[in-house]
């Protein structure tokens, strides 16, 4: 796009600042609705992001109705079973339905590139490479200053960018200090010749309780390894990194991996926002989602789910209405959150206090494998195809629980 066809509509009814999932799903939605969107991120797509690179059956049922299909991600692997290892060795193998993807892998770098592009098809305008540098909230709209000496304003902005999200920051909002309730590293490995080539496996290893280490298949021979540990505690900066260094010296992980499996490139790590129960979700007529929000699964480090939904919830919260000030746009927007996530987030909570036992870890890991009614819905139920609180919230019953079809047939 030219300079002067950037430069020609500065004004929007929507403008969202990051280009990640939560904001894609926010700029589709509004585009297809309508609204007159821009996307402004500092990257340029293709870009890589330490993560996980899996998706849940929450973050596929978010996917599918953005229009993403497998044929978007080269390096998409669907995934038919999770390997558990329990602190005391007990491996349980839990199968998803065969009838269809309920779990996926898909490397961001290809994922978030995809969504970009739907975002564009979709009419939204996209500005890549650009930096935010201020953001002034007035009682009609949003207005944006970039360090292209471009100035965007809208009726509204989305804050997708990030768990130390620049809005936050520019807006006085930030937390000096804030590192989030967990911590990963992840690397890819290539020449996989072990089961892990084909197997999702998570490894809750004694030394990282809560937490866990991870085997993601991709395509190729190649896995997305990595472990996620909750901060504080036994888990400071050096033994963290420490655990990372023996990594692949584990008997069990080196078993699976294969004896000629490598690192390729170099490894990252990120800090995970999982505290959205206390993080601020509006300002006026800014909204956060995703890490912004700090949305993250507060017992698995899971977000591309949680990035999808959030992202949705503010674009059909501006979509609605407004009364003219966004008051009741981010009261809408805040209180589908607390609907959908509040409840959830606090169970989970509880279950991190558990799973940091051993022995109930060790237990819980024997109660997924008790029976094939167990292995089939437990998990379902840990990849988030039903709300993780949806036995203590009624008002979210329904008739086909654990029985939906999946996302992609």
């Amino acid at each position: 796009m030219s300079s002067a066809e950037s430069t020609a509509v500065t004004r929007y009814d929507v403008l969202v600042v990051g280009a990640g999932p939560a904001g894609c799903a926010a700029a589709i939605t509004l585009a297809r609705a309508g609204r007159r969107v821009v996307v402004v991120d500092k990257a340029r797509f293709p870009r890589d992001k330490c993560c996980g690179d899996g998706l849940t059956t929450l973050a596929l049922r978010e996917l599918a109705p953005l229009g993403l299909t497998p044929e978007h991600v080269p390096n998409w692997q669907a995934v038919g079973e999770v390997w558990l290892r329990s602190p005391s060795g007990r491996e349980v193998c839990l199968a998803l339905p065969a009838e269809g993807t309920f779990a996926a892998t898909a490397p961001r770098r290809e994922l978030d590139a995809a969504l970009v592009q739907l975002a564009r098809e979709a009419g939204a305008t996209v500005h890549e490479g650009h930096t935010i540098t201020a953001v002034r909230t007035l009682p009609d709209r949003v207005e944006v200053d970039t360090d292209a000496e471009l100035t965007l304003t809208a009726g509204h902005l989305i804050a997708a960018d990030g768990v130390w999200s620049p809005t936050r920051r520019l807006l006085g909002l930030g937390e000096p200090g804030y590192l989030g309730e967990w911590h990963a590293f992840r690397q890819y490995a290539g020449n996989v010749t072990g089961p892990a080539a084909h197997r999702l496996y998570v490894w809750f290893e004694p030394d990282m309780l809560p937490g866990y280490a991870w085997s993601f298949p991709l395509p190729g021979g190649r896995a997305n390894i990595g472990f996620g540990v909750m901060r504080g505690g036994q888990n400071t900066g050096k033994s963290m990194a420490a655990q990372w260094a023996g990594l692949l010296d584990r008997p069990h992980i080196r078993a699976a991996l294969g004896p000629d499996a490598q690192f390729e490139g170099r490894h990252t790590a990120l800090p995970i926002p999982a505290a959205i129960d206390r993080a601020v979700l509006t300002h006026g007529r800014v909204l956060f989602v995703g890490d912004a929000a700090r949305a993250t699964d507060v017992m698995t480090g899971e977000g591309i789910g949680q990035a999808l939904l959030t992202g949705r919830l503010a674009a059909e919260a501006i979509r609605v209405g407004s009364d003219g000030t966004g008051k009741n746009i981010a009261a809408a927007y805040e209180r589908a959150v607390r609907g959908e996530l509040f409840a959830d987030h606090r169970l989970s909570k509880v279950l991190n206090g558990w799973l940091a036992r051993p022995l109930l870890a060790r237990g819980a890991v024997r109660v997924a494998g008790l029976t094939a009614w167990t292995r089939r819905n437990f998990v379902r139920w840990m990849f988030e195809d039903e709300h993780r609180a949806i036995v203590f919230t009624p008002r979210r019953w329904h008739r086909r629980f654990l029985k939906r079809p999946a996302p992609y047939r």
